[in-house]
């Protein structure tokens, strides 16, 4: 399985693919951080951002999308950036066909380093070790962006499990 992992931001929007299966080596493809300037105008900067992340996805071919969930924050001007960043990853998407999965951030930190609470700094040195990285994500955002693409490939294959189960249930069901 592919997994483009993208973790929103109207200033920084991080990017990254991640090949493999539960129970397997996972293995980075692509990693990268889209940037916009803050004192450029929204619409130009949401376009770069859409470009940007439209060419990966015709570049990679994912089998699917792992986004970050946005989360409320005393912020609402970063929150509203974030969730227009996330809006136009769902899109291209959905666009393309391609299933999307949003997952909150402490769910890609409990997956990837086994605590929901973990720093930036923790979850950096468990995606260079578990992808065996030679050298460590430039960004935190480059790394979140990796490790959404992890959780969704792990949580991805039980959540199909649980999926095939309860449509087997039904079916049985209605028999």
């Amino acid at each position: 399985m592919r997994v483009l992992g993208i973790d929103p931001g109207l200033t920084r929007c991080g990017l990254g693919v991640v090949d493999g299966d539960t129970g397997r080596p996972l293995s980075a493809v692509a990693v990268g951080v889209v940037r916009t300037e803050a004192s450029a105008e929204l619409g130009d900067r949401l376009v770069a951002i859409e470009d940007e992340i439209c060419r990966w996805i015709d570049t990679h071919h994912p089998d699917a999308v792992a986004v970050e969930r946005v989360f409320s924050q005393y912020n609402v001007k970063t929150v509203m950036g974030t969730a227009q960043a996330a809006g136009l990853a769902i899109a291209a998407a959905a666009r393309r066909g391609i299933p999307v999965a949003l997952h909150t951030p402490s769910e890609v930190k409990a997956a990837v380093t086994g605590s929901g609470r973990a720093e930036k700094a923790q979850v950096i040195a468990m995606v260079t070790r578990l992808l065996n990285l030679t050298e460590r994500p430039a960004t935190a955002d480059a790394a979140d962006a990796l490790a959404l693409a992890m959780c969704h490939i792990w949580r991805g294959a039980s959540q199909r499990r649980l999926e095939a189960a309860v449509a087997a249930r039904r079916a049985e069901a209605t028999r």
